[in-house]
């Protein structure tokens, strides 16, 4: 029996994490926690490239157009929603979700979900501050995982 996982080092991938700039203090520090997650796995500066993008919505489409126009092995997106008093909040949680899912079944490319939902900002600046908790962090981690093991399946299977 053969059993593939994704490795922790990623010398050699390339990544792209689309940002978006609203509640830009919590996004930057899922940046931070997802850069920091690159850099223990090996991945170099030159190797990562950061795209800005207005909200959570336009996430998707950047991401889908730079699978599609090659060149990284994963795509991280980070974004920070917040419940208010309308439906708002639901109506684009859903659709980027479904959309993230759906651009990386068409290209083939792993995207990592690092786009938070929560009811209240006392939330999302818990799970975007510093330590290993951060969530920008763990959708870097995931990334990582699935650059190296589409790297593995590329390479076939090993006798």
């Amino acid at each position: 029996m053969k059993e593939l996982r994704g490795a922790p080092i990623a010398s050699g991938c390339r990544f792209a994490i689309v940002v978006a700039r609203f509640n830009e203090e919590i996004t930057e520090g899922l940046l931070r926690g997802a850069r920091e997650a690159l850099v223990e796995a090996a991945v170099r500066d030159e190797d990562v490239t950061i795209v800005r993008v207005p909200g959570s919505f336009e996430i998707p489409v950047t991401a889908l157009r730079i699978a599609e126009t090659g060149g990284v092995d994963a795509v991280i997106c980070i974004g920070c929603l917040i419940k208010g008093d309308t439906m708002h909040f639901e109506y684009i949680a859903s659709s980027a979700c479904q959309a993230i899912a759906a651009a990386a079944a068409a290209t083939g490319v792993p995207m990592a979900l690092g786009v938070l939902t929560t009811l209240t900002e006392e939330q999302a600046v818990a799970r975007a501050s510093a330590g290993r908790d951060n969530k920008g962090r763990e959708a870097a981690l995931a990334a990582i995982e699935m650059a190296t093991l589409f790297r593995q399946l590329e390479e076939g299977y090993p006798e």
